[in-house]
């Protein structure tokens, strides 16, 4: 069936495996192996995908993060043209903690048509592998960097009711746990995904309190690409949680307030454009 759709002028996200290369899915296939042209995060291991897939690589060009506004102008003017344009990240689904946004809003104000591609997702793999509640959950894209940021980042996250998601890498996450298991009460469930969907696969469960123990027990498994999911607070916890004011008047004695804002934004959910205004009225006075 997916042979037999025509493909259109436009621009096409398509999700591609996280690992596991059976995950592609039949009408990614058919878009990859028809569309004239590939934008793609980095055009050496989209390649090496469309070997593997036994594709003939059309016209590969790189959108990635630090050229994706003055790459999208080419291919607007491809799509202009009257081309199909795909658009594929590293892994997964583009746009989600990924480059792609950009691109697909300046496709968009252009007035041509976006065609997603939907597949492999590692928040999705992982919650529907984690026995946690889902019907709301909060994805927060990669834990921040700097000790204090991380320590109000998981003060968030465990006053959060709903579940949460993010992603860590390999040479930073023995230092977020810990961090995270001290913000969380003990008995707060936690799902670990280590390399999702490849050889090394491994979908862990504990609690907060049992943490320190996991990650002692075999140093091994502090090496791969990490997705974390932690459980909500009870709705009778919620009285230990902070507003965005709050939350904003605490970041602004160690950050400046383009950066607070930016990191309260990222918690809470509200606009950083006002949490920025808001920051410099407190700043200020």
């Amino acid at each position: 069936m997916g042979e037999d759709l025509e493909i259109q002028a436009g621009l096409y996200v398509v999700a591609t495996p996280l690992g596991n290369l059976g995950d592609i899915t039949v009408r990614a296939l058919h878009v990859l192996k028809t569309v004239p042209s590939i934008a793609c995060e980095d055009t050496r291991m989209t390649r090496d995908l469309l070997r593997h897939l036994a594709i003939n690589p059309p016209d590969l060009y790189s959108v990635r993060e630090h050229n994706e506004r003055t790459a999208a102008e080419a291919v607007v003017a491809r799509i202009a043209r009257g081309e199909a344009v795909a658009y594929v990240s590293d892994a997964g689904t583009p746009a989600i903690s990924d480059p792609g946004a950009r691109l697909v809003a300046a496709v968009r104000e252009a007035g041509f048509q976006i065609f997603p591609v939907p597949g492999a997702s590692a928040v999705t793999a992982v919650l529907s592998a984690a026995g946690l509640e889902s019907t709301a959950f909060t994805f927060l894209g990669f834990a921040p960097t700097s000790n204090g940021e991380l320590a109000t980042f998981a003060d968030a996250i465990a006053a959060r009711t709903e579940t949460t998601v993010f992603f860590e890498s390999p040479h930073r996450v023995e230092k977020t746990l810990p961090i995270l298991a001290k913000a969380l009460p003990a008995e707060r469930r936690i799902v670990i995904g280590r390399e999702l969907t490849k050889k090394f696969e491994t979908i862990s469960a504990t609690t907060a309190g049992k943490l320190a123990a996991w990650i002692e027990a075999n140093v091994e498994r502090m090496r791969g690409e990490f997705v974390i999911v932690v459980e909500g607070a009870p709705q009778a916890q919620r009285a230990t949680s902070f507003d965005a004011r709050s939350l904003l008047k605490a970041l602004l004695q160690d950050l400046p307030p383009a950066k607070a804002a930016k990191l309260a934004a990222k918690l809470t959910g509200e606009s950083r454009d006002e949490l920025y205004a808001l920051a410099e009225t407190m700043k200020g006075s």
